[in-house]
């Protein structure tokens, strides 16, 4: 006991909770059987019935295992599919090859369970809401066990074939099936058979797998970790002397009941103090639905830490000219609908996120495009409408608050997040509503709209820039005229031309990546910035001395790391993985001086990779960085001349079947060794190979 008492205290770590949890339902630790290999997994198809929370998972099994016994394997195929094989075959390859995986629930109440990941010195915690284990299914032996009595059956119908001649004649009794109660249905409807028929009724949802390295499990990793800085996002630890006091001495039963009697729906700003910062500023914004930052602080009351107001205020709203807007799914949450026209909340929430991003583009939206692009009535385009703007009578609608520019300057690193997270549901609205040029580009002001709301500094260098090449023009222009009249003249006097100097400026030709896949999106303010400027002060264009070799620096580590991981990317999915890397860095940044692509594809062929000329289909419907392909030539390991064959068949063909790579490989490789070169650089879907991207589904 004396040393445990003694025991000194090694370590303190933050602890912080509230994470992003609900972005994963549920997690499945499947139970690896001691036959497979890491690299089976990648042969994994999983499907899932979603209103069960049911999961199934086929897995292969390493055949070539010494511990494989391919005698029982044949025989235990043989039992279950018979001699022939078909496509309703269990194993089509005449060899119990695949496992399945049914999924059960573990605990009943999971609310006190969590899952924690160590960075950095914090603990961060997750909230489960589910758990699942997968066991092994054994319904290939019912199989086999039906086969086993249909050739019994058909062996003893064979020695009764003699009375069959006297059974042809029966007489036959006819019954009418009487009425069904209701207390009949509800016990039918109560029954075991009845549910498993419901169950056996819903349709399985076909899953794709990712595999441990691949850009998208790692994105959704990062859903394990915090999106605060700091100390842990803990409200209820966070309390006032008075509000702790209360907390203490509640008020008596009789006081309450003297208090009048408030609509349900309807809360004081002395109940809504008593609540968690997160539940106040959610009630707020829901009610308000768009509120300066300023103006929450003050309803807050004092004392309130701004830090934690902004960590709550980003899980509820959404920042648009510099003023936070509720979000959608707060206001049409799950399996509610429209009372004015049925639709469900999830086509709601899109057509409203619409009009919000639209709103981060200009002051004005016009309420006709709105209803032709999300197709919805006009009763929900006009309550979109009027939770975020004003009409004007012959103009549309206008944002009904002016640009905060002061919480812009303040929070720089909240408004480059928050232009991360408009960039992603951009591309969800192109994809759903197949989104135009002229949708993306917001309309030009008109005369009358006056000068715009804000000109930074960036834009005025962009101006001057602009006006030095027009100057240099005319200068140049003079220069000549000058240069023609020495050659014509054969006077003595001369003009000096020495003395004549032409103003020289550099200017950069290379404009800041277009960090999205998008042509429309240096039109104008997003959250009250533009996005062609840069976040660090130029001059003339260039960075100051000294500071492009860090950035170069920067971008090769970047770079070379990214291949090493995936070996093939394209233009696309590089440009997508530089900006999850931008949103992790912390404000002001090296990088964030502005990346353009060329500079980008530069570092890629710097680093030895090259560009693979893959042969698309000329109907295809990829963007133009979507058919760059740029793979690692050269990763230092013994699988590079292998990998090169590989990329030398693709540049050839679009899709190969894997027969043909097998030949072209399996002379120095085994089956998992090629399979091994195969996860590396490509992916199959419908049968076919292609290289990683540039599935065109």
């Amino acid at each position: 006991m004396a040393n445990e008492e003694d025991d000194p205290i090694i370590q303190e770590v933050n602890v912080l909770c509230g994470c992003s949890g609900s972005a994963c339902g549920f997690f499945c630790y499947p139970i690896r059987p001691a036959s497979m290999t890491y690299d089976d997994v990648t042969h994994l198809s999983a499907k899932i019935k979603p209103k069960q929370q049911k999961v199934e998972l086929e897995m292969a099994i390493d055949t070539l295992n010494p511990n494989y016994c391919r005698s029982k394997g044949e025989q235990i195929a043989l039992n279950v599919d018979g001699t022939c094989t078909d496509e309703t075959s269990t194993y089509s390859s005449k060899l119990m090859d695949k496992q399945t995986f049914c999924s059960s629930q573990a605990a009943s109440n999971v609310s006190r369970y969590a899952a924690a990941v160590y960075r950095k010195g914090e603990l961060h915690l997750t909230p489960l809401h589910g758990i699942l284990q997968l066991r092994p299914s054994f319904t290939y032996l019912d199989k086999a066990d039906a086969k086993h009595r249909e050739r019994e059956a058909a062996n003893e119908g064979g020695d009764s074939s003699q009375d069959e001649a006297e059974d042809d004649i029966k007489q036959i009794t006819v019954r009418f099936s009487r009425p069904e109660t209701e207390q009949a249905r509800q016990r039918r409807v109560q029954s075991y058979e009845f549910l498993q028929k419901r169950q056996a009724e819903e349709h399985w949802v076909h899953l794709h797998y990712y595999g441990l390295k691949d850009s998208r499990s790692e994105h959704e990793r990062q859903y394990l970790f915090s999106q605060g800085h700091g100390l842990a996002e803990n409200t209820e630890l966070i309390k006032s002397p008075s509000e702790y006091l209360m907390m203490l001495m509640p008020p008596s039963v009789e006081e309450e009941n003297s208090k009048p009697v408030a609509p349900s729906n309807v809360l004081s700003m002395a109940q809504l103090r008593t609540l968690p910062l997160a539940d106040q500023i959610k009630i707020l914004m829901k009610n308000v639905k768009v509120m300066p930052f300023a103006n929450l602080m003050s309803l807050l009351g004092s004392g309130t830490d701004s830090t934690a107001v902004l960590r709550c205020i980003q899980q509820v709203a959404m920042l648009v000219q510099g003023n936070w807007v509720v979000k959608s799914d707060v206001l049409y949450p799950k399996d509610s609908s429209s009372p004015h026209s049925g639709v469900p909340a999830e086509v709601l929430c899109r057509g409203r996120d619409f009009v919000m991003w639209k709103f981060t583009q200009d002051r004005w939206v016009v309420r006709k495009e709105v209803a032709a692009v999300t197709k919805l009535c006009p009763e929900d385009v006009k309550d979109f409408l009027e939770h975020m703007s004003v009409a004007r009578i012959n103009k549309g609608w206008e944002f009904m608050l002016p640009y905060d520019e002061d919480f812009v300057k303040k929070h720089p690193d909240i408004v480059q997040r928050q232009r991360m997270l408009w960039m992603g549901i951009q591309a969800k609205l192109e994809k759903v509503y197949n989104l135009v040029k002229e949708h993306l580009t917001p309309k030009k002001q008109e005369a009358q709209s006056g000068n715009p709301l804000l000109v930074s500094g960036e834009q005025r260098v962009n101006m001057a820039k602009a006006k030095v090449k027009q100057n240099y023009g005319q200068l140049d222009k003079e220069f000549q005229k000058q240069k023609a009249e020495l050659k014509s003249n054969d006077a003595s006097s001369k003009i000096d031309v020495s003395n004549i100097r032409i103003k020289e400026e550099p200017v950069s030709d290379e404009e800041p990546m277009d960090t999205s896949v998008y042509e429309g999106l240096n039109n104008g303010i997003i959250n009250g910035l533009h996005t062609e400027e840069d976040s660090t002060d130029t001059l003339n264009g260039h960075l100051p001395g000294g500071c492009s070799d860090r950035v170069a620096q920067e971008l090769k580590e970047f770079v070379s790391s990214t291949f090493k991981k995936q070996f093939v990317l394209t233009l696309s999915e590089l440009k997508r993985l530089f900006n999850l890397h931008l949103a992790s860095l912390p404000p002001g940044h090296i990088l964030f001086s502005g990346i353009s692509d060329k500079m980008l594809q530069d570092m890629v062929l710097d680093v030895g990779c090259k560009q693979i000329l893959v042969p698309f289909p000329p109907q295809t419907a990829a963007s133009p960085d979507e058919l760059k392909v740029y793979a690692l030539w050269e990763a230092g390991d013994i699988y590079d001349q292998h990998r090169q064959v590989l990329l030398e068949i693709f540049s050839k063909n679009y899709r190969v079947r894997r027969n043909v790579i097998q030949n072209q490989l399996s002379q120095d490789l085994n089956k998992q060794e090629v399979d091994r070169v195969l996860k590396d650089c490509c992916v199959s879907y419908g049968g076919m190979w292609y290289l990683k991207g540039t599935v065109q589904s």
